[in-house]
């Protein structure tokens, strides 16, 4: 499939079932309330190695948050209940707890519940006390500067992790640039994140290695240096650089909007801007089972009434 000079791969990604949360920072001012997002959503790209996913959603405005304050929303995924616990109360410990003026709060109505400052409370050292309000319980933890508040637990409900687009390029300036496009236009959208640096990764993966410790290593058919030397590679001469973007949303539904916003970018740009091919990720269908096929993507995109302007 062909559009404004872009081929299209026949070829889906493969994503898979996690758990995800939203927390709601807020702070005195945005600068803080950034400042508390950016350290507890840190080392968040991969569940490899990382423990989970994670990033920042978007910025909130005071009216849109529950004390009324500047704020950050932000989601995490995690491959189980227990593990997505374990990953917040740390974060959230270690990275807002911490942070001048900040307060958290759930950012999703209902799911399995995660203990948050039914855990951190004892930072208090028995002077933590609880309020009720509306139904929920928030907890609060004397700090040096005022008062630490925290929401008792936060609703956990199924996630989508993996999604993900391979941008083919002529080189290193026409992939960033292309890769920015697709990730501004991914990011003006609800519910999705990209976890990794910029939303870009450059080092995708395949699953398995010649080492038997590693679960992962690198996908040598998507690596430039290797045509000619690799046994199978998915590369022509002319493609010098391949970067990948990575998908993780609330629903299914969400990654199929993400995807379909990158593709459009990067279609609007045309072949002339330096992305010469559009491909995805998958493992034959046997790791996850959401399959994000590019062809229906790029038709559903079509069949879409363009918003009024």
């Amino acid at each position: 499939m062909q559009r404004h000079g872009v081929e299209i791969d026949d070829s889906f990604a493969e994503a898979f079932p996690m758990k995800a949360t939203r927390l709601l920072v807020t702070a005195h001012n945005p600068v803080w309330a950034m400042h508390a997002a950016l350290a507890a959503t840190g080392f968040a790209t991969s569940v490899i190695a990382c423990g989970c996913e994670a990033g920042i959603e978007r910025t909130l405005a005071p009216e849109e948050t529950p004390d009324g304050r500047p704020g950050v929303s932000l989601l995490f995924f995690a491959v189980s209940g227990k593990e997505m616990a374990k990953q917040i109360e740390r974060r959230v410990g270690q990275c807002v707890l911490t942070c001048p003026t900040t307060a958290v709060f759930a950012g999703l109505a209902e799911g399995e519940p995660a203990a948050l400052g039914k855990n951190l409370r004892f930072f208090g050292d028995g002077w933590q006390i609880s309020k009720l309000i509306g139904g929920q319980r928030y907890w609060r933890v004397p700090v040096m500067d005022g008062e630490f508040v925290a929401q008792e637990s936060v609703p956990v409900i199924k996630g989508v992790g993996g999604g993900n687009l391979l941008l083919l390029a002529t080189g290193t300036n026409a992939a960033l640039a292309g890769a920015e496009a697709a990730v501004a236009a991914m990011r003006r959208l609800p519910n999705v994140i990209l976890p990794f640096p910029g939303g870009v990764v450059r080092s995708g993966s395949k699953v398995g290695s010649r080492y038997p410790a590693l679960m992962a290593s690198t996908n040598e058919a998507f690596c430039p240096s290797l045509i000619g030397l690799a046994k199978h590679s998915e590369l022509t001469e002319d493609i010098r650089c391949v970067l990948e973007i990575v998908i993780d949303g609330l629903a299914e539904s969400d990654v199929s909007a993400a995807m379909r916003a990158g593709i459009a970018a990067i279609v609007e740009r045309g072949g002339e801007a330096g992305v010469r091919r559009i491909s995805a990720g998958n493992y034959g269908g046997k790791l996850g089972p959401f399959h994000f096929h590019l062809h229906r993507l790029v038709s559903e995109t079509q069949e879409s009434p363009r918003p009024l302007k």
